[in-house]
């Protein structure tokens, strides 16, 4: 299969190279040709599968110079039991007949981002190998909490890479911080941002596009990619969970076959929600899908207008993995909603570079409504989320599976649509003690890593063993840059 940039489809890759790319030197993202389509029968072939052999059979219809006996493997290694601390991956919770939670944080960095960064290593080092590449790859990662980490943790001290993270300076939560700038491996790199998420992915995809630091960093030896989900091989293996997800409720007699089931996921930067896109174009059968947003709300006002404005305010939130109001995988879904009409993509992210606004067509604008609910959720409503599911489920979650809770909440009652549903658990609630604590109304210990042994002897929920393990950890990394500073700092990493 053939992948093409969203600005100009006339430029056509293999899958090896645009995973080994990141991001189109035109700026576009690298999008494939065709969707594969699924059945009935591919269906019931997963439901008795692991999560390993579901995600090589999905992955083996997108990536055509791999083989599914290699993904098998790079499944096997990415999500066995030395990473994950369930046999399931990416479990399926029941709150009630009608309501489902898919846990996506059982990962080494306790967050979903491990479901495509413990992949996308073995992908990019294979990429490397097929292309018959001699350089070396350096990955510039912009997080806005946890990409960072989990793909330092996938990265770190694989042969033929360096990495190098930007994070906003003040913008992540105390453990977030804490995890990346305790990052083992001789080939990581992390580095504090003043500004705000927007400000280091924009500064990274300035970068990409700077044909003189591309020219400088091939004279050492070195091409850029990206770990960031602008990366079709950070997007791919997320579609695999919303499927696996499905197969779960089949298998577990909670849906029959042909079902429909709406996801409801807490989403920044859109990756995550287009991957249920994805899944759904192949066939799988979902009902609506519900993008939950926090204060930062563009893309509840974009769903529901067909405006993408991010000339607002930014807001800092307890889901900071959400503050952000430039969502790059947007422009994957327009691309596919436009026909593929990559003149239609380059107008539109013209202007939202030139005027931070763009108003899309009204064929699009009635696609959206057709396929998307958007809502928002502030912070008081937040608090009250976790609040909720804890005393009257006993299950606790962390705030931004709590902003999926809260606007799943509100599309029922907004709609009366009671159809099975599934919203989307991020990241472990111990990420974010002192929100999580606060919410259920306990006093958090002033130390955000004895928060976690407050939270566990509290609620008796196990703490995850890497985020335990934090204390007493060495600080390594204490770089901080202006935004205008981050070619700089990539540019030394690399000497």
């Amino acid at each position: 299969m053939k992948y093409y940039s969203t600005r100009d489809v006339s430029l056509r890759y293999d899958a090896a190279d645009a995973i080994k790319m990141g991001l189109s030197r035109d700026g576009g993202l690298l999008t494939p040709c065709q969707i594969p389509q699924i059945g009935r029968a591919f269906l019931e072939s997963l439901v008795p599968a692991s999560y390993q052999e579901r995600a090589a059979k999905i992955m083996s219809l997108y990536l055509t110079d791999y083989t599914e006996a290699e993904l098998k493997s790079f499944a096997d290694n990415a999500y066995g039991p030395d990473k994950f601390d369930t046999a399931a991956v990416a479990p399926v919770r029941k709150v009630d007949d009608r309501t489902y939670c898919l846990e996506l944080w059982h990962g080494p960095t306790s967050a979903f981002k491990d479901m495509a960064l413990q992949m996308l290593p073995q992908l990019l080092s294979a990429a490397l190998r097929k292309t018959g590449e001699d350089k070396t790859v350096c990955i510039l990662v912009a997080t806005s909490g946890d990409t960072g980490k989990a793909a330092m943790e996938g990265f770190a001290d694989v042969p033929q890479t360096k990495i190098m993270v930007f994070y906003p300076k003040d913008g992540v939560s105390a453990i977030q911080e804490l995890q990346m700038v305790t990052q083992d491996g001789a080939n990581v790199g992390v580095c504090a941002v003043v500004g705000n998420f927007d400000d280091a992915q924009t500064g990274v995809k300035r970068i990409f596009s700077d044909e003189a630091i591309r020219a400088k960093l091939a004279d050492r030896g070195f091409f850029l990619s990206s770990a960031n989900s602008i990366n079709w091989g950070r997007i791919l293996p997320q579609v695999v969970y919303y499927i696996s997800a499905y197969c779960d409720l089949l298998r577990d007699g909670k849906i029959a076959m042909g079902d429909k089931v709406n996801f409801c996921v807490p989403t920044g930067n859109f990756g995550d929600i287009l991957a249920a896109y994805y899944a759904e174009r192949m066939g799988l059968p979902v009902g609506k899908l519900i993008c939950a947003s926090n204060r930062n709300d563009v893309l509840t006002d974009f769903l529901r207008t067909g405006v993408y404005d991010r000339n607002r305010p930014f807001h800092t939130t307890m889901s900071p993995s959400m503050d952000i109001l430039i969502s790059s995988n947007l422009e994957r879904l327009l691309f596919d909603l436009s026909g593929e009409n990559d003149a239609e993509i380059r107008e539109y992210m013209a202007a939202l570079s030139k005027d931070g606004r763009y108003e899309v067509s009204e064929e699009i604008k009635g696609k959206l409504k057709e396929l998307y609910w958007g809502g928002f959720c502030d912070e008081e409503g937040t608090a009250a989320s976790i609040a909720k599911y804890y005393k009257e489920y006993g299950y606790l979650i962390d705030t931004h599976t709590a902003v999926a809770a809260n606007v799943m909440e509100q599309y029922r009652v907004a709609t009366g649509d009671d159809t099975v549903t599934v919203f989307v658990s991020t990241a472990s609630p111990y990420k974010f003690g002192d929100s999580v604590l606060t919410a259920i109304g306990e006093t958090p210990a002033e130390n955000s890593l004895d928060r976690i042994g407050q939270m566990q002897e509290l609620t008796g929920v196990p703490a995850p063993k890497r985020l335990a393990a934090l204390k007493g950890k060495a600080r390594r990394f204490d770089l901080t840059c202006e935004k205008a500073g981050m070619d700089d700092v990539v540019l030394d990493f690399l000497k």
